[in-house]
């Protein structure tokens, strides 16, 4: 009989989470999505009801879960500033509690557990590129620190469980990610820039607009994080996964008012605190160890993205 693995994905109905549900079941796993829907959306997922492998399930990873399963892909968490600073204490228990409550699921079921990190462990860098090396530059008081740190407990805690009770353990960090199925009111930049525009209201720019980031296509990470997840035991991580190409948000704007045909105005307002002034991987070590590497350029990972903002805008005023 031909074996079926069966996949827990934490945060299954977010952007990226839906996404890799998707894609693991067109390798033909067996995938039980979880997620309380804080900002999940039952829509993200909708269109896998249908299929018979697919399983969804109502489940805050506060607390435990008692499933069988093969491996886990815990990616629950709000990623989004607006959203994990809305409830901080909640946002720092869901990558705390969470990682020993899937850690202990994953040591009790033998199962490969796979941890979706973030570069917001770099804090602001005093490193560019940043390399795995790098410990961070994090402000372990501030408003985003809830992320930051949770986050950064969360990997302590997945090397501690690989070290003291053998966890197979995978750490990815994801870096800027976008594409269609982004929360339309996250703050994240890339989809603010593309609601401003197809709005006709003006762009806002924080600060001059130097400030850099890196924007990996959600195809091209998805790919990464099952790779990741499917290399060798040995193979733990922390990996960076995201795009070494590097934009400043001005760059951006410009990108995105082109593409709309926007007439939008850009505006300038002050720098939110600990907004890091630069971002971008440096993917050496996943090209090395997965021969993985983004393939989708900006722009044409933007045109879907505004394809399915148009959408939802358009739904929105109806």
């Amino acid at each position: 009989m031909h074996y079926v693995p069966r996949i827990l994905v934490t945060g299954g109905a977010g952007f990226i989470g839906s996404f890799l549900c998707e894609r693991l079941l067109e390798t033909g796993a067996e995938v039980l999505c979880v997620d309380n829907f804080f900002t999940g959306r039952r829509s993200n997922v909708a269109h896998l009801m249908e299929n018979p492998r697919f399983e969804i399930m109502r489940h805050d990873v506060t607390f435990p879960l008692f499933v069988e399963v093969d491996q886990i892909y815990n990616m629950a968490c709000p990623a989004s500033p607006i959203h994990y600073q809305f409830d901080p204490v909640q946002t720092t228990k869901t990558s705390v509690h969470g990682a020993i409550n899937m850690l202990g699921l994953a040591k009790r079921t033998k199962a490969k557990i796979l941890q979706a990190s973030t570069s917001e462990v770099y804090g602001d860098p005093d490193v560019h590129p940043q390399q795995e090396e790098y410990w961070g530059n994090v402000n372990p008081i501030g408003i985003r620190s809830c992320y930051d740190e949770g986050k950064r407990c969360a990997e302590t805690l997945f090397f501690d469980y690989h070290r003291q009770h053998d966890v197979k353990i995978k750490v990815a960090r994801i870096f800027n990610t976008y594409g269609p199925r982004m929360h339309p009111n996250d703050g994240r930049v890339v989809s603010n820039f593309i609601v401003q525009a197809l709005r006709g209201d003006d762009i806002t720019l924080y600060g001059d607009g130097q400030q850099t980031r890196s924007f990996c296509y959600v195809s091209d990470l998805v790919d990464g994080l099952i790779r990741l997840m499917n290399s060798d035991d040995d193979v733990t991580g922390p990996i960076n996964l995201g795009n070494p190409g590097e934009f400043s948000m001005l760059q951006l704007a410009e990108k995105v008012l082109e593409l709309t045909g926007s007439s939008s105005k850009i505006v300038h307002k002050p720098l939110p605190q600990d907004d890091p002034r630069k971002r971008r991987p440096d993917i050496t070590r996943a090209k090395e160890v997965l021969e993985w590497a983004p393939t989708v350029k900006l722009e044409d990972g933007l045109r879907p993205t505004i394809e399915y903002f148009t959408a939802e805008i358009s739904q929105l005023a109806s």
